[in-house]
C-alpha cells in the first residue's frame, strides 16, 4: 500500500486536449520509452531543455517538471486536481516540445508546463524522471502505448481502429463515455452490472483506485464495514488513509476479470462525476491503442494475464528526513507486521541488518518493505538514541470484503 500514486495522479482541471488544427502525420512515427516497475518514462525535449518524464494519462495538461529545470520564466498559474484535493501551481507558456523523434505541435495552442519546486520523481519512480507528460501531447493523434515492445507509436488520423474486429478473449474495443472532456473516462462494472466511473490512468502505480463509498454503492463492501488493514498513500495534495481489498469478478472496460486487489481512498472523490481511476498494474498487460476523436480506445492482451497477486508486505512506510539525514518510520499500520514487532512511528531506520540504506532511494526502500508471504526481513533501528533489531515476518494487508 505505499507505492506512489503519480505525483499529479488524478489532475483532471487546468488544460483541456487542443483544439487548434495541427499539420497531421502521414505515416506512423514510433517513439521508443522505458518502463519501470510501476512507470512509463520517456525522454522529450521542452522549450529546448532535454527531460525524461513519466507519462501520465490520468493528467490532461502538457508537462510537469521541476522547477529547477529553467524551461523558462514562469508566467500563469493553473488549478489541478488529485484524488482528494485541489491545489495551485506556477506554469510557464511551451513554445517547443520534442517527444523522441516526433515534434508536437503547441503553436496556437494554450500549452503550458506545470512547475513543481522540489519534485523527486527519479526516487518515486526508480530511474531519472525529471517530471510528467500528460495526455494533452498524445491527444492530436491515434496513439498506441505498446507496452509489449516499449513504444509509442502514432498513427495518421485516417486510421480507423473501429474497423478492428475484438475477438472478446485477447482483444476488446471499449468505447470512451460522454464525460471527462481532459480525461479517458469508461465503465466498469461488476458481475450484478452496478457500473463505476473510472479513468484510464498510466500515472496512477496501483492496479485500480477507487473510494470506499464506491465499494458501498455498487455492493462491493458496505460502509460500516471496517477494513482489516488501513495504510497510508501519497497523492499530490498530500497522504490519505488507504486500504488494499479484493473485488469480486468485474468488467474493466469491458475486460472481464475474475478477482483483482485494487486500493481503496477511504475519503470521497474530489470530482463528482469520476469514481477514480484504472492503473499501471491493469494496463501494463496490453497494448493501448487511444483514439480519441472517434472515442474508442483497443486493447490486446500480449500477456494473457490481467491481474497479478500483490506483494506480501511488512505494513510500515519510511521516508527519509533531510534535516537529521536519516529514514524516518512514518507510518505503521495497525494489526500489521511491523506493528506486531513493536516498531512504532518516529523510530529511526537504520537498515537491513547491516545493509546501508542511505543512498537507497524512495522506490527501492519500498520494494524491499515487500516479498513472499512468511519470508522475514532483519531491520535494524533506533528509538530516543538506543539501537534495537527487529524481525518482521511479511504478509499480505488485503482487506476481503
Amino acid at each position: 500500500m505505499f507505492s506512489l500514486l503519480s505525483v499529479i495522479a488524478l489532475s483532471q482541471g487546468g488544460v483541456k486536449a487542443p483544439v487548434t488544427p495541427v499539420k497531421e502525420i502521414t505515416a506512423p512515427v514510433e517513439v521508443p520509452f522505458r518502463t519501470s516497475e510501476t512507470a512509463i518514462i520517456v525522454d522529450a525535449e521542452v522549450n529546448g531543455k532535454k527531460v525524461a518524464l513519466m507519462f501520465d494519462t490520468g493528467f490532461s495538461g502538457f508537462v510537469t517538471c521541476d522547477a529547477g529545470i529553467n524551461l523558462g520564466k514562469a508566467d500563469g498559474k493553473m488549478t489541478l486536481r488529485d484524488f482528494v484535493g485541489t491545489f495551485e501551481v506556477d506554469t510557464v507558456k511551451i513554445k517547443s516540445l520534442r517527444l523522441g523523434s516526433m515534434d508536437i505541435p503547441v503553436a496556437g495552442t494554450d500549452a503550458s508546463a506545470v512547475l513543481r519546486p522540489g519534485e523527486d520523481n527519479t526516487s518515486s519512480y526508480g530511474q531519472h524522471c525529471d517530471g510528467i507528460m500528460g495526455y494533452a501531447v498524445i491527444a492530436q493523434n491515434i496513439t498506441e502505448i505498446n507496452f509489449e515492445k516499449k513504444k509509442f507509436i502514432f498513427y495518421p488520423k485516417n486510421y480507423d481502429i473501429t474497423t478492428r474486429k475484438p475477438d472478446g478473449v485477447k482483444t476488446f474495443l471499449s468505447k470512451l463515455l460522454p464525460t471527462g472532456h481532459d480525461s479517458l473516462e469508461m465503465l466498469v462494472k461488476t458481475e450484478a452490472g452496478k457500473s463505476l466511473t473510472l479513468a484510464l490512468d498510466t500515472g496512477n502505480s496501483f492496479y485500480a483506485t477507487t473510494h470506499k463509498d464506491v465499494l458501498d454503492r455498487v455492493g462491493v463492501m458496505p460502509m460500516a464495514k471496517r477494513p482489516t488493514y488501513v495504510s497510508q498513500s501519497f497523492v499530490a495534495s498530500g497522504a490519505v488513509d488507504s486500504f488494499s481489498v479484493r473485488m469480486p469478478k468485474m468488467f474493466i472496460f469491458g475486460i472481464p476479470v475474475e478477482n483483482s486487489v485494487w486500493d481503496i481512498i477511504d475519503l470521497p472523490s474530489s470530482s463528482a462525476e469520476g469514481d477514480g481511476t484504472v492503473g499501471y498494474g491493469f494496463l501494463k498487460n496490453f497494448n493501448v491503442t487511444i483514439d480519441y476523436q472517434r472515442r474508442r480506445i483497443w486493447f490486446e492482451n500480449f500477456t494473457g494475464k490481467t491481474h497479478e497477486e500483490p506483494e506480501a508486505e511488512a505494513g510500515m512506510v519510511c521516508v527519509w528526513d533531510g534535516k537529521i539525514k536519516n529514514w524516518v518510520v512514518a507510518y505503521v499500520v495497525k494489526g500489521g507486521p511491523a506493528e506486531k514487532v513493536g516498531i512504532k512511528r518516529g523510530d529511526l531506520f537504520l537498515g537491513f541488518g547491516t545493509e546501508d540504506v542511505q543512498n537507497i532511494g524512495f522506490a527501492r526502500m519500498r520494494k524491499r518493505f515487500e516479498g513472499k508471504e512468511n519470508e522475514e526481513l532483519k531491520l535494524t533501528l533506533s528509538r530516543k538514541g538506543e539501537l534495537y533489531r527487529a524481525t518482521v515476518k511479511l504478509s499480505p494487508l488485503v482487506t476481503v470484503p
